[in-house]
């Protein structure tokens, strides 16, 4: 009995340095990510502070999205064909964005580039809420097309074209993520948007640690 007690003992011993170590791990990857995101953040916020007022637009540090929403320059009312306005906004926009994200700092660390359409929940002639949700859908999925083919034929990313490539998505998400006012209510003209947002490479790094982590159990449960 004292020597099962004492294999029982030793295992628990080692879980918890597993445990432990695996812990820190995540702690550095977080640590090192979390000031990737701020050196982010303030590149592209000054690069484009001065913009983003002419543009309607806004740069949350949070989730490293910019917003554009101001709805009259982008795409008329139920269709997916940008505007010229709005085209010229995002030639000016994206060569610059490109240059910052796909530099030496950035583009090992960055693992997609979503550019996500939303819309309100608002459709006209819609004869439930369920029909006016997948006619967004199908409306911001058609936006989010038009506005990666414009970009991705835009002279001034040739040179990193096959990098966009393969970190460029365009997601639709019709209505599913509005912008609500203080009392709870909806802001149509907000929850009419186009964002493009960057995804790093944290949470695959962790997912990695902790397979690891969960490999070493086993290891150790075996023995």
């Amino acid at each position: 009995m004292a020597g099962l007690m004492m294999v029982f003992l030793l295992v628990a011993v080692a879980y918890m340095v597993i445990l432990e170590r695996e812990t820190e791990k995540i702690k550095q990857v977080a640590l090192l990510y979390q000031n990737l995101r701020e050196q982010l953040y303030q590149d592209l916020y000054q690069e484009f502070k001065d913009d983003l007022p002419r543009w309607g637009a806004e740069l949350k540090a949070e989730d490293l999205s910019l917003q554009f929403y101001n709805t009259d320059v982008m795409f008329d009312l139920g269709k997916s064909s940008l505007q010229p306005e709005f085209k010229e906004i995002l030639a000016d926009f994206f060569p610059r964005y490109t240059r910052i994200i796909t530099s030496e700092k950035y583009r090992d660390d960055i693992s997609e580039v979503r550019i996500e359409g939303h819309t309100s929940s608002d459709w006209t002639n819609a004869r439930t809420p369920d029909q006016a949700y997948i006619n967004n859908m199908r409306l911001s999925q058609a936006r989010t097309r038009s506005t990666l083919g414009y970009l991705l034929a835009l002279p001034e990313v040739e040179y990193e074209k096959e990098w966009l490539k393969a970190q460029l998505t365009a997601n639709g998400l019709s209505s599913s993520r509005l912008v609500l006012n203080d009392d709870r209510s909806e802001n149509g003209e907000r929850s009419r948007r186009v964002e493009f947002r960057l995804v790093t490479d944290a949470d695959s790094r962790i997912r990695e640690i902790l397979q690891e982590f969960l490999d070493d159990d086993r290891g150790v449960a075996e023995q």
